[in-house]
């Protein structure tokens, strides 16, 4: 590689690491307690699944209209949005807010027993791990703060291949996983930088990719809602939305829902008027039959004034990714192992990422030019050795 080639990977690197580098450490920061949100949820006492014994099937139990009626009940004057259901215990929840097109800051998140037909109570809102989640995720700046995210994701991206083309021919010089410890300070944190950052590489291309992804999840989800939700709803164009008053029974429209789209269990019904659903159709949305693709959700419209399906299909490909990035993001996959692992990585990431702004602000004059002629020795010296081999 030429002196001049590494001269402009080395400034891309440095730049795209110095902008996106405060953001990131913020964060993993933030990602660490998230990546164990559940647990933290149980410790807390906030974990309402937890609580209920399991159900032989998650779907057994009252019926959708008599627990949509219960939770109506402790909302006067609201209206239904969401319900969804866990697949491993009775627990159901309905969100309900003042209208079908209801802000989030509006709405209100109930927990039913489905097994008894108790409220056990509205979900708790404000707490920390609310507070730590709206930071990581958009930084309380709605859309706008989600893709300045995203931007920050892309350089971080950026900045790790970049890395790894310095580093390559640096490495040439040494053996891997060399820590020179009988050096300078400045010199055993580069080592330490270098080690890690490549040791950590792949989760940090994972977790950075799927990070980009999902600061995407508003526009994609319009997309898909102009686009292909359209098309499947196309007959309905121009009809005015339909009242409340006027849905159909639940049980009646998640039996044509199943009909469709037999042997997957369903997540979640999106309501007429809400973000994932029409002004006239339940949107029942069914998570994938395996294991690995449990993340996967296929949406069934049926509509709400008589309960008789329109259609059903995949999604596109991008909401795929999309909904598989969510749980990847957070190493959701594998249970606590995985938990575990992905805290590690974040650790370890966290050190890359104070060690390279160490780094920058402890620069000596010249020491730039001095970084560049030993990856230029080190990518020479490796050519030399291709040539006599």
């Amino acid at each position: 590689m030429k002196r001049s080639t590494i001269r402009i990977w080395f400034i891309v690197h440095k730049w795209t690491s110095l902008v996106s580098t405060l953001f990131l450490l913020m964060l993993c920061v933030t990602g660490l307690p998230l990546i164990f949100h559940d647990e933290i949820d149980a410790m807390l006492g906030e974990d309402y699944e937890a609580q209920l014994p399991g159900a032989p099937s998650a779907q057994a139990g009252l019926s959708l209209d008599a627990m949509l009626t219960e939770a109506l009940a402790q909302r006067p004057g609201e209206v239904p949005l969401f319900m969804a259901f866990s697949n491993d215990s009775p627990l159901l929840t309905v969100t309900t807010g003042p209208s079908p097109a209801a802000a989030e800051s509006e709405m209100t998140l109930l927990f039913l027993d489905r097994a008894t037909g108790q409220v056990i109570g509205p979900a708790p809102s404000g707490g920390v791990m609310d507070f730590i989640l709206s930071l990581h995720v958009d930084l309380f700046l709605g859309l706008p703060g989600m893709l300045f995210l995203g931007a920050m994701g892309l350089l971080f991206v950026i900045a790790l291949v970049s890395g790894v083309v310095l580093y390559a021919p640096f490495m040439r010089r040494l053996e891997f996983g060399t820590l020179r410890t009988a050096r300078s300070v400045r010199v055993r944190r580069l080592d330490q930088h270098n080690l890690l950052g490549i040791v950590t590489l792949g989760w940090a291309l994972v977790v950075g990719l799927t990070g980009v992804i999902n600061t995407l999840a508003d526009p994609l989800t319009s997309q898909w809602q102009n686009g292909e939700l359209a098309q499947m709803t196309a007959q309905y164009s121009g009809s005015a939305p339909l009242d409340p008053a006027d849905y159909a029974s639940l049980d009646t429209a998640m039996a044509a829902a199943q009909d469709a789209l037999p042997d997957r269990a369903p997540q979640f019904i999106g309501f007429p008027g809400g973000a994932f659903s029409t002004a006239h159709h339940y949107a029942v949305f069914f998570q994938g039959d395996q294991s690995a693709t449990q993340f996967l959700l296929t949406p069934a419209l049926v509509d709400a004034r008589d309960a008789t399906l329109t259609d059903a299909r995949a999604m596109p490909a991008i909401n795929q990714a999309l909904m598989l990035s969510k749980p990847l993001h957070f190493g959701d996959y594998g249970g606590l192992a995985l938990k575990l692992l992905w805290a590690l990585f974040d650790l370890a990431t966290i050190w890359v990422l104070w060690t390279g702004l160490m780094l920058w602000l402890r620069r000596e004059p010249g020491r730039i030019e001095r970084r560049i002629d030993e990856i230029a020795s080190g990518a020479a010296s490796g050519l030399g050795r291709s040539a006599r081999a």
